[in-house]
C-alpha cells in the first residue's frame, strides 16, 4: 500500500474517531432523567422514544438555534456533573431551581411551577397536615428536592433513581409514603388506583433548564425561545397537550 492511501486511511480514522467522541456544532445535546412522566418518558411507537413537555420545549429551543435535539437519559443525581463536565450542553429534566444548584449551574427564566405532594396507599388515614409526616417512612427520588425536603421530616427516607422505584416501594408496604412533584404524581396515580394523593401546603418550586455558567449565550437562547413560545400560543397549546 503506497504512502497516500496510507495517510488517507488514517485520516479517515481519525475522523470517525472525532465524530464518535465529541459533539457536533449542529447538535444540541440535552441530558434528562426520562422517568418524570408528564415531563419526560419513554414511549412512542417504538417504545423506546424519550418524550414529554420538556423534550418538546428542547426540540424547539434547538430548532431557533439552528441545530439538531440529542437527548441523553441518565440518572438525575448525575445530570449537574455531566453538565458541568461538558457531555451535555443543558439540562431538560424538570429540574428545580434552588439556591444550591445555582451555585453550580446558570437557570432560564422559570418554565413551570409545581409543588410536592404526597402519595400513600388508599387505606392510609394517617396524613392531613404537614406535622403528621413526622417521622415517616419517606420514599423518594435520588437527589429531587423531595430528597432534600423529606429530610426536614423524618431520618428515615429511602431514595430511588426513579419515581416508578418509589412508588413500586409503596405498593409493597416497605415505605408510609413517596413525596413527589405534583404533577408526575397525578399521572402515576392513574396508573395505580390502589393510592390516594394528598395535597400539604407545600412551598411552591419553578422548574428551569439548567446551563453550564460558561454557555451564556446559550442561555439568552433558551429565554428567548421560552418568551417567544409563550407570545405565540405554542407554550400554551403544549401544556394543554401534555397537561392532561
Amino acid at each position: 500500500m503506497n504512502k497516500s492511501v496510507l495517510l488517507g486511511s488514517f485520516s479517515l480514522v481519525v475522523a470517525l474517531l472525532l465524530t464518535g467522541c465529541g459533539k457536533s456544532d449542529d447538535v444540541l445535546v440535552v441530558g434528562t432523567n426520562a422517568a418524570f412522566p408528564p415531563f419526560e418518558y419513554v414511549g412512542g411507537i417504538s417504545g423506546d422514544e424519550i418524550k414529554g413537555f420538556d423534550i418538546d420545549l428542547a426540540r424547539q429551543i434547538a430548532k431557533d438555534a439552528g441545530k439538531t435535539l440529542k437527548v441523553e437519559n441518565m440518572k438525575f443525581d448525575s445530570l449537574i456533573v455531566a453538565l458541568n463536565s461538558g457531555k451535555i450542553d443543558f439540562i431538560a429534566s424538570g429540574m428545580t431551581i434552588t439556591p444550591e444548584r445555582q451555585k453550580s449551574v446558570d437557570f432560564s427564566a422559570p418554565y413551570y411551577e409545581a409543588t410536592q405532594v404526597v402519595l400513600v396507599n388508599k387505606n392510609d388515614e394517617a396524613i392531613h397536615g404537614l406535622d403528621d409526616l413526622k417521622g415517616k417512612h419517606f420514599a423518594v427520588q435520588l437527589g429531587s428536592t423531595a430528597d432534600i425536603m423529606a429530610k426536614q421530616y423524618t431520618q428515615e427516607v429511602t431514595a430511588f433513581n426513579t419515581g416508578f422505584e418509589a412508588i413500586k416501594e409503596l405498593k409493597n408496604g416497605k415505605v408510609d409514603l413517596v413525596l413527589f412533584d405534583s404533577e408526575p404524581a397525578a399521572n402515576y396515580l392513574a396508573k395505580n388506583p390502589e393510592l390516594k394523593l394528598i395535597s400539604l401546603d407545600f412551598e411552591p418550586e419553578f422548574y428551569g433548564f439548567a446551563v453550564s455558567k460558561s454557555q451564556p449565550e446559550l442561555l439568552k437562547s433558551i429565554n428567548t425561545t421560552l418568551a417567544n413560545m409563550r407570545v405565540s400560543g405554542q407554550y400554551d397549546a403544549l401544556i394543554a397537550q401534555h397537561m392532561k
